[in-house]
């Protein structure tokens, strides 16, 4: 396990009184802006079979719920029939060149605002942190790893570890019994109706960021617990009690 910093040891995590053991994040348009290198490893594989081109504001609209998906997504835009061999092409050429950009070093992905931040400021409070995404967890590892993440984060889950995806509340589940902590313990952090759905089906809270793609639809609609406006407010929000307060 990761080892907390001393000097934040006496902040103690709660959401509504009840206290926190663990903070789930999302990845995709939660910590990072990953929507350019999605766009990109898309529209090579399309390439791969004469397929259109999307933009990248359409691919914004698609992302979430797993790559599988997205792929029948661009298919239904486009019109084309789509049969489980196709599928099950694109989304290797889609893999492949999308862990190519990372192992050469080509990633556009961003940091939102206050992410680093926040990560770090948690973690040195002594909360377990993870990342449940839908995206492989080879392409989550990476691109942790390339920002520069990978060492506030405990776990990631990512949507080929488990069974089922979110919003499936697998994933968190699993992720609450890997770090040792009761869903109960845990809030999920995310920017989509999938992390709304799944954490709710958990059994925890939920509170979103407004930035994120959430399929193409607002997430300031989303029926979150709250809003959070960047994530750097995150620490200011959950560590507001300390011991023997």
């Amino acid at each position: 396990m990761l080892q907390s910093n001393n000097s934040h040891a006496s902040l103690v995590a709660r959401w509504l009184d009840k206290p926190l053991a663990a903070v789930l994040f999302d990845l995709d348009g939660t910590l990072l802006d990953t929507a350019l290198d999605i766009a990109l490893a898309l529209n090579r594989a399309l390439a791969d079979y004469g397929w259109t081109p999307v933009t990248l504001s359409e691919v914004r609209g698609m992302i979430g719920r797993g790559a599988p998906l997205l792929i029948e997504r661009v298919a239904a835009s486009q019109q084309r029939a789509l049969d489980q061999a196709m599928l099950a092409a694109l989304l290797a050429r889609f893999l492949a060149h999308y862990a190519a950009l990372e192992k050469a070093g080509d990633c556009a992905a961003q940091r939102y605002e206050g992410a680093m931040e926040a990560l770090r400021t948690l973690h040195a409070a002594g909360l377990r942190i993870a990342v449940v995404t839908n995206k492989q967890q080879q392409l989550a590892d990476a691109v942790l790893h390339y920002i520069g993440m990978s060492a506030w984060i405990e776990l990631v889950v990512g949507g080929d570890t488990c069974e089922r995806r979110k919003p499936d509340p697998q994933p968190l589940l699993h992720a609450c019994s890997v770090l040792e902590v009761l869903p109960s313990q845990a809030i999920m952090v995310g920017d989509s109706i999938n992390d709304v759905l799944a954490a709710r089906a958990a059994g925890m809270p939920i509170l979103c960021v407004p930035y994120g793609y959430n399929e193409g639809q607002d997430p300031r609609l989303l029926p979150c617990d709250a809003m959070i406006e960047r994530l750097s407010d995150l620490p200011k929000l959950l560590l507001g009690a300390r011991d023997g307060r």
